[in-house]
């Protein structure tokens, strides 16, 4: 069965059209990207897939279930987790309470631990479990955010621009980690802007510009996709280097 089917959302803010029917399924066990300029409308989508904005029109499936009217912690639940930029609740947690805090969603707090403990095992935190999240290198802290992620127990997860500010031999390495998750069966989508990053791991790509989908395919086809190149790299784009 198809785990995520979107079906042609809109959102729309005042007079203008953030998201314009937007639609696209994701497949159990599936790395799917998301790629568009900046200002394309991909965050509004995250955010509607999540349950952060109610789309205007349209709706979201979720394990054949239609998740557009739950609140954002009904959806973790249900197994569909995203990602944020790590935020510091307070200055005195540890690696692990945040991972912890993400846990409890499903487990009292011994087991929260328990799990808060092996996702740091499978991201390669475990021996920073004690530091504070604010000291950790930016890699690792993007391996926390996936940490967190991973600590809701997801059957789906949306990856909002893991890799930013990673440079591509840093990328490595949470890249083999959500490899290596895919493998034991679980479903990404993933907005990124590290383009190499996209088409070294996505199966298939899904293309928006100015709120619309304008191309889907695998990363070979997207590459061929005229006018995708139109729409990400501009018409222009050979002035601009």
């Amino acid at each position: 069965m198809t785990i995520l089917n979107v079906q042609n959302v809109s959102k729309r803010f005042g007079g203008l059209t953030a998201v314009n029917s937007v639609a696209f399924s994701v497949e159990p066990g599936e790395i799917v990207g998301i790629i568009g300029p900046n200002g394309a409308g991909k965050t509004t989508l995250f955010s509607m897939i999540s349950g952060f904005l109610r789309p205007d029109d349209g709706d979201v499936h979720f394990k054949g279930r239609s998740i557009r009217n739950l609140p954002p912690h009904r959806i973790v639940r249900m197994g569909l987790t995203r990602s944020f930029q790590v935020v510091q609740v307070f200055t005195d947690m540890t690696v692990l309470d945040a991972v912890t805090t993400a846990a409890l969603v499903h487990n009292p707090m011994r087991k929260a631990i328990a799990v808060a403990e092996e996702v740091l095992e499978t991201v390669g935190l475990a021996h920073k479990a004690e530091e504070t999240p604010g000291s950790l290198s930016i890699q690792d802290k993007k391996l926390l955010e996936l940490a967190k992620c991973l600590a809701t127990q997801p059957q789906l997860i949306l990856l909002d621009e893991v890799m930013a500010g990673l440079t591509l031999a840093e990328a490595q390495v949470p890249m083999g980690i959500i490899r290596s998750l895919r493998e034991k069966g679980m479903t990404f989508v993933m907005v990124e802007h590290v383009m190499p990053v996209i088409m070294n791991t996505a199966d298939r790509i899904v293309v928006i510009s100015f709120g619309q989908k304008v191309g889907e395919g695998t990363p070979a086809e997207i590459i061929q996709d005229e006018r995708v190149r139109e729409a990400y790299f501009g018409e222009d784009s050979h002035d601009h280097h």
